[in-house]
């Protein structure tokens, strides 16, 4: 149990919420000092799984297939983190959404390790209580409460971790999970994202961009939250979730140990917005990147981000383009085609097929000699 003072939080396990919020691609010089380099693209349309067998990859009949991606992978919202991916290769990230559970080892690994030193650092100022859930009501009902009491803790200027948001944008729900927020010596807002490395260096600038695109869509998200913005309609519109359902036994308890007197889904929900929009709580003053060692702990450096509003509403438009069926998933520029050397899914890329680059431009360059 939780020490007087402490929060007490439910694991994201155990509500069906979550968001990747720690991820890492391989950079420039782990690409060069590789052995091999991928095979050439080919006709096969079939990946090696974790196991060595092949795995067959759905092919779109783009020409018939007039459902949108939304429908097609049965989506009822995104994660920020899938625009994110979006911003680092949109062509990958819809494979990604064809094969659900292929990764590498390699990059399960690298995950496993980030999402541990993300658990260290939550369980700092708070306990984790894993609530069993039967029902998606249920699911969200945990987010919502673990809401309602962080709210308290950012209104006396404390520090909070794992903060759920959700909102509309272009039409389309995004969800995410905030890594912490926390006020500076100035009394400013602060959004600090945690992000692990598994080598002891800064990331390319285009992991940097990626990285700050997904921090400025928390803030966008965050901020049109406590302004009331985000309505409890748009959110059953988008979940199907049923206000009149009653929550589960499990849920209640935890809800009354917090002080909450709630027995649906409905009145939980208007209990949080009522608290959002009433709790004065103000927008995000600021964004900061820390990068970490994975095995050393070492910080590396951190990015300040500035948030452009009108940049980053850009580029949701442009991402959620592709959700909506109205274009085709796009792969990288030839700028950044090295980006392709460790793709999983280089091989059967129609992107990559369909660009015309040589492949000098796509395979990695040996070192040079000294």
């Amino acid at each position: 149990m939780a020490e007087p003072g402490e929060e007490e939080a439910v694991s994201a396990e155990a509500s069906g919420f979550s968001d990747l919020s720690d991820s890492e691609f391989l950079d420039l010089e782990d690409m060069q000092e590789a052995s091999t380099s991928p095979s050439e693209p080919g006709p096969s349309s079939e990946l090696s799984g974790k196991d060595g067998k092949l795995i067959s990859l759905p092919k779109w009949k783009r020409g018939l297939d007039v459902s949108s991606p939304m429908e097609r992978f049965c989506l009822k919202y995104l994660y920020v983190t899938d625009l994110s991916a979006q911003n680092w290769c949109e062509q990958q990230m819809a494979y990604g959404k064809e094969l659900p559970g292929f990764l590498t080892p390699e990059k399960s690994a690298v995950l496993d390790t980030g999402a541990s030193i993300h658990l260290a650092r939550e369980l700092e100022v708070h306990d984790l209580v894993t609530i069993p859930v039967t029902t998606k009501e249920d699911a969200w009902a945990i987010k919502f409460l673990n809401i309602l009491s962080m709210i308290p803790t950012l209104q006396s200027e404390g520090r909070v971790r794992e903060f759920p948001v959700f909102g509309e944008v272009e039409g389309v729900l995004l969800v995410g999970v905030i890594d912490e927020l926390h006020y500076t010596a100035k009394g400013e807002l602060e959004l600090a994202e945690l992000k692990t490395r598994r080598r002891p260096v800064l990331p390319l600038d285009a992991q940097k961009k990626k990285d700050c695109f997904q921090v400025s869509l928390y803030k966008y998200i965050f901020d049109a939250m406590v302004q009331g913005k985000v309505t409890p309609a748009s959110l059953i519109h988008h979940t199907k979730l049923h206000p009149e359902k009653l929550l589960g036994p499990s849920v209640l308890r935890h809800a009354r140990q917090g002080g909450f007197s709630v027995k649906s889904m409905g009145d939980l929900m208007e209990l949080v917005f009522l608290s959002l929009t009433l709790s004065d709580l103000p927008i995000i003053d600021s964004l900061k990147i820390e990068y970490i060692h994975q095995e050393t702990a070492t910080v590396l450096g951190t990015e300040i981000v500035a948030f452009e509003e009108k940049e980053v509403r850009s580029k949701v438009q442009h991402y959620m383009a592709y959700w909506m069926g109205h274009r085709e998933p796009q792969g990288v520029d030839v700028e950044e085609a090295w980006k392709c050397w460790t793709c999983s899914y280089a091989d059967i890329c129609e992107w990559r097929k369909g660009s015309g680059l040589p492949n000098s431009v796509l395979e990695p360059q040996a070192k040079k000699a000294k």
